[in-house]
């Protein structure tokens, strides 16, 4: 099918294999071809495909007839899931959405909210860092530093500023400005090359949002719930922020977000502030918190944690195997980045005809965010058919 024939608007540039079957870290194509699934929909399927986890929460679900009844009644699925996570988070409230992207606008507008109602000086700007990616609606894609996907839709939401995380004064100096409402940071940097922030940088960032009443978000979209072998990604950090972002794995495939919010930026919220239709129904509902039941569970974690060390192991042979090709590697828990000297696309591909999905981060780096319940024998197997990949 040519591009004209093709009735899909064309944003992607999708491979021509076709999927039709999932089953755990497989996918399964028109021809039967198995392929081991290191994207997991792009962080989206923490449990594999196909995972009775998630069947078992639907069927439960459908059996009280409720799938949607909108925001403007309650339902105790939803309540279950906002007390999960408020006691996993320390955070107080929970608004439910149904993207990534739409968590993170969310979030911005919370947070200029409750910086607006501090008194003196009205703080309206935004700051994020370099490098960064928060989303591609008109809010997210103002913080998100990509001058290229950014320009041919602007003026965007004014009043960003970004900053250097590798440059601690120029953060520093950006957070000074009187009218700063708030900073997003996420965690783990995932769309230019898989870059962890230190806990020493997070710990400096909240100390400077505390001392200057700014409201420090964190884009746990990709990174969080799991990814990087504990429940948020800012854990080992041992911060608290006042606003967290979170999507992809929530809704274990289905299209869930969530906004997590400390008390004293809800308290400035007020009916009418924000909605949505579909967020947090009853029977996304139900499954998210099936999910997050599997993922918060620490043996799990500690799971996620053993099988990323043999993945980073596994990596850093391949480095030391193919000195000049591989120039770094970046990562945590089953969330890695194998920065090359060349083009990626071409390994990605030869990857793809072996039998491995990967995708990009970058032109340089190789994204690896397999199921969490991925196997060590499936790690081996990946591993190898990288290292055939290879130029």
């Amino acid at each position: 099918m040519t591009d004209s024939q093709d009735p899909l608007l064309g944003v992607y540039q999708p491979p021509e294999v076709v999927f039709v079957r999932g089953d755990g870290t497989a996918l399964i194509d028109e021809d039967g071809q198995s392929y081991l699934d290191f994207t997991s929909g792009i962080g989206v399927n923490a449990l594999g495909h196909g995972s009775p986890i998630v069947r078992c929460a639907i069927e439960e679900a459908l059996e009280s007839g409720l799938v949607h009844v909108s925001n403007l009644f309650r339902t105790r699925q939803s309540a279950n899931l906002a007390q999960f996570l408020t006691e996993r988070s320390g955070l107080d409230h929970v608004f439910f959405c149904n993207s990534g992207g739409e968590s993170v606008e969310g979030a911005l507008k919370f947070a200029r909210k409750w910086a607006k109602s501090i008194g003196g000086v009205e703080k309206h700007r935004i700051v994020a860092l370099t490098g960064s990616f928060h989303g591609r609606l008109f809010g997210s894609l103002a913080v998100t530093d990509r001058p290229e996907q950014r320009a041919p839709f602007g003026p965007l939401m004014p009043g960003v500023d970004f900053a250097n995380p590798t440059e601690l004064s120029d953060v520093d100096h950006a957070l000074t400005a009187e009218h700063t409402a708030a900073i997003i940071v996420e965690p783990i940097q995932g769309e230019v090359g898989v870059r962890p922030l230190s806990s020493e940088f997070l710990q400096m960032i909240r100390k400077w949002t505390r001392e200057r009443n700014i409201a420090l978000i964190l884009d746990e979209v990709q990174c969080g719930l799991g990814r990087a072998g504990t429940f948020f990604a800012y854990e080992p950090s041992g911060i608290r922020p006042d606003l967290i972002c979170t999507a992809k794995p929530l809704g274990g495939g289905l299209p869930m977000g969530a906004i997590i919010l400390s008390k004293q930026v809800a308290d400035v919220i007020t009916p009418g502030d924000h909605g949505t239709t579909f967020g947090g129904g009853p029977l996304i509902s139900t499954v998210a918190l099936a999910v997050l039941g599997v993922v918060g569970d620490p043996s799990f974690l500690q799971q996620v944690r053993s099988k990323g060390d043999r993945l980073a192991g596994l990596l850093k042979r391949l480095a030391e195997r193919t000195p000049g090709l591989v120039s770094d590697l970046r990562g945590r828990g089953l969330f890695w980045g194998v920065e090359l000297s060349v083009p990626v696309a071409p390994v990605i591909e030869r990857a793809r005809e072996g039998g491995l999905l990967i995708v990009p981060s970058g032109a340089h780096v190789l994204r690896l965010l397999p199921p969490l319940t991925v196997t060590e024998a499936e790690i081996n197997c990946a591993a190898m058919i990288l290292e055939e990949a290879l130029p």
